[in-house]
């Protein structure tokens, strides 16, 4: 019995770095910061696209291109804010 403890307790120790946050990262904040950067970044880099194709400085191809990505962007965090929304409640459904 004392072997299975001693066994158990060194998983535990091994697989407890694993789920702790990593030092300096800032963890999932930061991974949110940099999410909504990129997502504001695309939005930004197509309007200047858009912008420039209607003076006539920008091949129609890339514009076709920068809309195709802002929808995807776009949808991707329509999807997300379903998807939290719809966990929020979720937990709001458990009872207490």
């Amino acid at each position: 019995m004392e072997l299975k403890s001693l066994s158990a307790i060194q998983n535990y120790t091994s697989a407890k770095p694993a789920t702790t946050p990593a030092e300096g990262e800032g963890g999932s904040a930061a991974m949110l910061r940099g999410v909504a950067g990129d997502f504001a970044s695309t939005l930004a880099k197509s309007e200047q696209i858009a912008q420039a194709n209607m003076m006539g400085h920008a091949d129609p191809h890339a514009l076709v291109q920068a809309l195709a990505q802002t929808e995807l962007a776009v949808e991707t965090a329509v999807n997300v804010r379903n998807k939290v929304v719809e966990a929020y409640q979720e937990i709001l459904r458990m009872p207490v």
